[in-house]
């Protein structure tokens, strides 16, 4: 525990990068122009610079006829040679971490690069900004009286060649200062233990009698933590075990499906709730005002930003634009350039512009079909995988199908819930959604992650829908014809609901 004048002294501290921050707020784009052609000069005897001729890059007009849209397949034979150890490739400095996510590619994972650099003055930087706006905007706070709890992902690091990855929380853990274990919990030794059940015991035997004031985490995962703490100490809500707790800093899924059980678990009028937009790529985004649903795109982070109108939106083939040119309530694909060797790299999310001064934003969506809601990042390529795999083993055939979520509630785990019209059944669903459970486990790491001994998703639930159900359906909503189709996967409810219903 941290006493009265360590909490004042750290405040302090962190508040004077609000300076820093005014600077971009108040000078966007020439930050954003300057940044671009530093990162430029930077990797431009790298072999990805030479090869695309970065020494002749002068403007940002340069760098979008000389660098092509990259999607992950474009860069993963360089990422797999550095891997291996060569370097140079893409960006000048040593790089030996990589960031292991699921993509929308067809490989069950992809490997992010993750230069000192990026660690650094992006991922390191980004976590001491989102304790400095959250300070800023609540002067009163007594954050670091006591410690914060924080809950990442599998903490496994592996090792190949002279390379190392795992889950981008797992590489920050390993990377954290000495001092970081006295202000959060639990200690690095239980947040780096690889299997999850014995590390969710370990946590909350850490942190029951610890003084928790802020919580930082995926909403999914820390609900499962939250209900278990409860259940050993028998208390009735959050409260009762850490009284001072004061804000949740979450991201990763969409929080509103959450709020109202965490409404519940942490009764407080005056509760705190910031979220955070980062990835293993980058770190993009923070709320910088109590109560808001929009982001302050952070500008000083090592990323380059250009986006793409969704209207306009054709892959690696599409127009992009500079931050200037950006217009509220407009749907864009986002690129990136990164001081992690990536370099226009099409990231595979959308989002909206909310204000332009400052440049705030929300979250919109993905730029393929996914389901999100507990981090799983499932996309319409894992799931017509999985479907014909389950298919080929039951000589079933479908004509259509939908998914949707089934929100966590109460101590229950989430799920996703099946409607599928069938031209050939299979002889036995339990059968066919154990296959198809399989099947999405193999191709998608993250949801096999969150299927783990059911702690956050259950099997998956199916029903057999009655001939022509789809086709009824868009009838009516007036929707026949080739240009309507069955929205396949969703973060709401809304379809499974009005399907079920008919």
């Amino acid at each position: 525990m941290a006493f009265p004048i360590v909490n004042s002294i750290i405040s302090w501290f962190l508040k004077k990068r609000v300076h820093q921050i005014g600077l971009f707020l108040k000078y966007p784009n020439d930050v954003q122009e300057e940044l671009l052609l530093k990162l430029i000069a930077t990797a431009k005897n790298t072999e990805f610079g030479k090869e695309n001729g970065f020494s002749s890059i002068k403007n940002y007009k340069d760098f979008t006829l000389k660098v092509p849209i990259q999607k992950y397949e474009s860069i993963e034979p360089l990422i797999e040679r550095c891997r291996k150890g060569e370097q140079n490739l893409f960006w000048p400095t040593h790089i030996k971490w990589f960031a292991k996510s699921s993509g929308t590619t067809n490989a069950k994972s992809k490997f992010i690069p993750v230069s000192d650099e990026a660690l650094e003055y992006c991922h390191m930087k980004a976590g001491k900004d989102m304790l400095c706006l959250y300070i800023n905007n609540n002067e009163e706070t007594q954050l670091f009286t006591g410690k914060a709890l924080k809950l990442g992902g599998s903490s496994e690091i592996y090792k190949d060649n002279n390379s190392y990855f795992g889950d981008l929380s797992a590489i920050i853990t390993e990377n954290l200062p000495f001092w970081a274990d006295y202000s959060s919990a639990p200690s690095q030794e239980v947040a780096l233990m690889a299997e999850w059940e014995t590390k969710m015991e370990a946590i909350i035997n850490e942190t029951i009698h610890e003084d928790i004031t802020s919580l930082v985490g995926v909403p999914s995962w820390m609900l499962v933590l939250l209900n278990r703490v409860l259940e050993r100490t028998g208390k009735d809500n959050i409260l009762e075990v850490w009284p001072n707790l004061e804000v949740y800093f979450h991201g990763g899924v969409n929080f509103n499906p959450y709020r109202e059980q965490y409404k519940k678990l942490i009764p407080k009028a005056d509760f705190k709730y910031y979220e955070t937009y980062n990835a293993s790529e980058g770190f993009f985004a923070i709320q910088d005002r109590n109560g808001s649903k929009e982001l302050l795109l952070m500008l000083d982070y090592g990323i380059f930003y250009e986006f793409i109108p969704m209207t306009k939106y054709a892959g690696e083939n599409s127009k992009t634009i500079p931050l200037s040119q950006v217009k509220t309530a407009v749907d864009y694909a986002l690129i990136i350039t990164t001081n992690g060797g990536l370099w226009r790299y099409l990231i595979g999310d959308t989002i909206r512009f909310t204000s332009l001064d400052p440049y705030r934003i929300m979250i919109t969506g993905r730029t393929k079909h996914y389901i999100n809601v507990f981090g799983e990042e499932l996309n319409i390529e894992n799931v017509e995988d999985a479907l014909k795999l389950a298919c080929e083993k039951t000589k079933a055939l479908i004509t259509d199908y939908t998914v949707g979520p089934i929100f966590m509630k109460d101590k229950k785990s989430g799920g996703h819930e099946w409607i599928i019209e069938f031209t050939e059944a299979p002889s036995s669903l339990e059968y066919f959604t154990e296959l198809l459970d399989n099947a999405l486990k193999s191709i998608n790491s993250d949801y096999e992650a969150k299927r783990y001994h059911n702690m956050t998703l259950a099997l998956p639930k199916i029903h057999i829908a009655r001939k022509g159900l789809f086709y009824d359906w868009l009838k009516e909503k007036g929707k026949l014809g080739g240009q309507h189709k069955i929205p396949r996967l969703s973060n709401s409810r809304e379809f499974v609901e009005e399907l079920l219903e008919l």
